[in-house]
């Protein structure tokens, strides 16, 4: 179970379920099937909800979980992107990625405590509906990522934001590598706040109605389990601090060790062009400030990622055929030069997201 069982109503076609009870408001992704995939709509709605409830005074507390079994959610749909870009113009695209932002950016800022249950997989999307918000609780379920060199595209919904924050290059590893983790690396990496069995999650989430959040947390949270990536992290510091992704392969390969060797090999499998990318934007979004900053240049990269052969021919091949051979192009990393990285930071005039007051670097008003 994933936290929101008791709001799930059963049959119903939403795709986004909404009650309040006592003095909690919960929000319940309920696609699941789809391991609760975000799309527009449920994005439009979670925004609208936590407008309303901003401004309800009978509203102290807002509640985050997944409908099914298997998670909180999987990501963004991004079958739905795929298709837009190949046959579409990418507005369809653009358009979601501009209210999706708002939407985390809105969390990141939210006045009222926002409890994000992050049981079972959250990746992408989902990580950004729930790794920005205030108290963000995981379970030995647990399994966080950020995937998206493996379909042609960068992490975003805040993730260069979140994994910049996290220890040493840690985050870099993550971003690159996609890498899978548990509940004590989300709390060592500053993913996640607090650690609970899962089989405590369903009164956890019901005593919030009548309890507040300080005091449910004191009675539920237990000691999390240890970070591995602590146990990793001299070798991950030492390789991901090279200035490009070609000598940060080289000083994989060159560590000796099983598991930085591996982590090479991982990282040839990904696209190219999408790791390139990537390490810049993280370096990058360390420098920009507030996460509204990092969002605007997200919004750049995901765009311009709309044109490129490697997110239509990755998700082709992790999603549509399942084939798991994605050819990229280009190939390999050499044929990456800095000007096709650079395009993907180009300024987008009128269609920015300017979320990001463009000389404060404060949220613009919506």
């Amino acid at each position: 179970m994933s936290g929101g069982e008791q709001s799930v109503r059963p049959g119903t076609a939403d795709p986004v379920l909404l009650h309040t009870r006592g003095r909690a408001a919960y929000i319940t992704l309920n696609r699941p099937k789809a391991l609760n995939a975000l799309n527009h709509e449920m994005v439009r709605r979670i925004d609208e909800a936590l407008r309303a409830w901003e401004h309800d005074p009978a509203v102290e507390t807002v509640v985050l979980t997944g409908a099914g079994e298997r998670g909180l959610c999987a990501g963004g749909d991004i079958r739905a992107v795929h298709d837009d870009a190949r046959d579409g113009d990418g507005t369809a695209s653009a358009a979601f990625w501009r209210d999706e932002y708002h939407l985390n950016a809105r969390i990141a800022r939210y006045p009222k405590p926002y409890v994000a249950v992050m049981d079972g997989i959250v990746m992408g999307g989902g990580v950004g509906l729930s790794a920005h918000g205030g108290v963000r609780v995981v379970t030995e379920r647990s399994r966080i990522a950020m995937p998206e060199t493996g379909i042609g595209f960068v992490p975003d919904v805040g993730g260069t934001y979140l994994l910049g924050l996290a220890p040493g290059e840690l985050g870099t590893h993550l971003a690159l590598t996609g890498a899978q983790i548990g509940a004590g690396d989300a709390l060592f990496c500053g993913l996640a706040d607090h650690y609970l069995p899962s089989a405590a999650l369903h009164s956890f989430v019901d005593d919030l109605a009548g309890t507040p959040v300080g005091d449910a947390l004191a009675r539920y949270v237990q000691p999390p389990p240890r970070a591995q990536l602590a146990e990793r992290r001299e070798w991950i510091d030492a390789c991901y601090a090279a200035g490009t992704v070609e000598e940060i392969v080289e000083r994989l390969l060159a560590h000796g060790g099983p598991e930085a060797k591996e982590t090479a090999e991982t990282l040839l499998t990904r696209s190219p062009t999408s790791l390139k990318v990537t390490l810049a934007a993280i370096r990058r979004a360390r420098r920009l400030g507030p996460l509204e900053r990092v969002l605007d240049q997200e919004y750049r990269v995901s765009c311009a990622a709309l044109s490129t052969p490697d997110l239509v021919e990755g998700v082709r091949a992790q999603i549509v055929d399942k084939d798991r051979d994605p050819r990229w192009s280009p190939a390999t990393l050499a044929e990456v030069g800095d000007a096709d990285v650079e395009r993907f930071f180009a300024p987008l005039g009128e269609r920015e997201l300017g979320l990001a007051a463009p000389d404060t670097g404060q949220e613009a008003a919506r």
